[in-house]
C-alpha cells in the first residue's frame, strides 16, 4: 500500500519502487526504488540523458515519517558516460546533490520550521537539530537563487541587537503596499556593511529607489545619499521626536546664553514647555511667551527642518512603522528559538521567517 501511495504522490518517470519493508529493530521503513528498464541516467551537470556506464553503492534517502516511523529509499546510483562532462554520477530527481534528504522531506522540515523552532520540529519528527536547520538552509538558498527582486521603489533600514553586548544586525525590507518582505541581513551596522546590500541590488536598481526610511544612525543616512541620489530619505518620527526634545533643550540653553551675551533678554530661560506643548494646551501667559519666542531668529526649527519635511514630502505614503513591525517579527523569530549561537544560523531563520521567498517546486504538498 505505501508503495502504491509513493506513485500516486512522489512518482518520477524512470523510477519504480519495487517494496517495503518494515525494520523493527531500527524502527524505519525502508522502500526499494530502482530505475525503469530502457531508462537512461541524467547527467548531474548538464542535466541531459546520457548512457550508462557502471554503478555505485547503494544510498540512502530520508523520506517523510509515516505513523512515527521514519521512512528511506533505497537507490544504487549510476554513473552517466556524458558526452559533454564526461563520467559523472547521475541527478536524481527526488534529492539534490550530497544530501541525504529527501527534498520533498526537506520542505517538510522547512515548513514546519515556520511554525515550531527548529528544536521542536526536530523533537516532533525525531530527526536531529542539524537535519532540520540543513533543510531550512538548503530551502533558502534555493529561494535567495530564485527570488526576482524587480524594482524596489521603497525600502527600510534598521538595526536590531543579536548576541551579548553591541552586536547588531542590519536588516532591510522592501516595504511597498502589497510587497513587504526582508530583502537583505548584514552583520554589524557599519557603513562597509550596509555598502554590500547596494553592491548586491546593484547600481541601476539603487538608481530607481523613491523612498527610504531609516533612523538618524550617521553611516545609513551616508550610505543611502551616495547610492541612493533620487530617493527621498524618509527618517523615523520617533527619532525626530527624541532627537527635537533634546536638540531643543541643547539650543534653547545656547540661544539663551546668545541673547545674554548679545544684550538682549533671555527670553528662552524657563520656556521648555512653551515649546513643547501642543497649541490647544497652553495657558494664557506661555503664548504670550511663546509669541515672544518666535520673534527671534532661532536655530531651533531651522536645523531639523528638511528632516521633519521629508515625511510629509512623501504624502504620509510611507514611514518606519512598518519597518518597526517587521523588526518585531525578527525578534519574535530569535526568541523563539532563544537565540542563535552564529550569524550565518540568525540570517538564515530571519530570511526563512520574513524573505517571501520562493519554494522548489514539488509533486505533492505534504503539508
Amino acid at each position: 500500500m505505501l508503495t502504491r501511495l509513493l506513485n500516486a504522490c512522489h512518482h518520477f518517470p524512470g523510477f519504480v519502487y519495487e517494496g517495503a519493508r518494515l525494520c523493527e529493530a531500527t524502527q524505519s521503513i525502508e522502500i526499494d526504488v530502482r530505475p525503469r528498464k530502457g531508462s537512461k541516467p541524467v547527467c548531474s551537470c548538464c542535466n541531459r540523458p546520457g548512457a550508462g556506464y557502471d554503478t555505485l553503492a547503494q544510498r540512502r534517502f530520508e523520506f517523510i515519517p509515516v505513523w512515527g516511523f521514519a521512512v528511506f529509499l533505497l537507490y544504487t546510483m549510476r554513473r552517466v558516460d556524458c558526452r559533454d562532462c564526461g563520467v559523472k554520477v547521475e541527478a536524481l530527481p527526488w534529492a539534490n546533490g550530497k544530501h541525504t534528504l529527501t527534498t520533498a522531506y526537506m520542505l517538510f522540515l522547512a515548513q514546519w520550521a515556520r511554525k515550531l523552532s527548529w528544536k521542536e520540529t526536530a523533537q516532533s519528527f525525531r530527526t536531529s537539530w542539524e537535519k532540520v536547520f540543513n533543510a531550512v538552509e538548503w530551502v533558502v538558498d534555493w529561494g535567495l537563487n530564485h527570488r526576482e527582486l524587480g524594482t524596489v521603489r521603497a525600502f527600510g533600514v534598521d538595526e536590531i541587537q543579536y548576541g551579548r553586548g553591541h552586536q547588531y544586525l542590519t536588516l532591510v525590507y522592501q516595504i511597498e503596499a502589497g510587497c513587504t518582505r526582508l530583502l537583505w541581513v548584514g552583520q554589524e551596522r557599519t557603513k562597509e556593511s550596509f555598502a554590500r546590500f547596494f553592491a548586491m541590488i546593484g547600481k541601476p536598481l539603487c538608481e530607481k529607489v523613491e523612498f527610504v526610511c531609516s533612523d538618524m544612525w550617521k553611516p545609513y543616512l551616508e550610505m543611502i545619499a551616495l547610492h541612493c541620489p533620487n530617493a527621498l530619505n524618509i527618517l523615523d518620527r520617533f527619532h525626530i521626536v527624541a532627537k527635537m526634545n533634546k536638540a531643543i533643550d541643547e539650543v534653547r540653553a545656547d540661544e539663551t546664553r546668545r541673547m545674554t551675551r548679545d544684550g538682549y533678554e533671555p527670553v528662552l530661560k524657563k520656556s521648555r514647555w512653551c515649546l513643547l506643548k501642543r497649541q490647544e494646551n497652553l495657558t494664557d501667559k506661555q503664548r504670550l511667551r511663546l509669541r515672544d519666542l518666535l520673534q527671534y531668529n532661532l536655530r531651533t526649527v531651522r536645523a531639523h527642518r528638511e528632516l521633519i519635511l521629508n515625511y510629509f514630502r512623501a504624502r504620509k505614503q510611507f514611514s518606519s512603522g512598518v519597518v518597526e513591525g517587521l523588526n518585531n517579527k525578527a525578534k519574535v523569530t530569535m526568541r523563539k528559538a532563544y537565540g542563535f549561537r552564529t550569524f550565518r544560523a540568525t540570517e538564515i531563520a530571519l530570511y526563512h521567517a520574513l524573505g517571501n521567498l520562493p519554494e522548489p517546486p514539488t509533486t505533492h504538498t505534504f503539508y
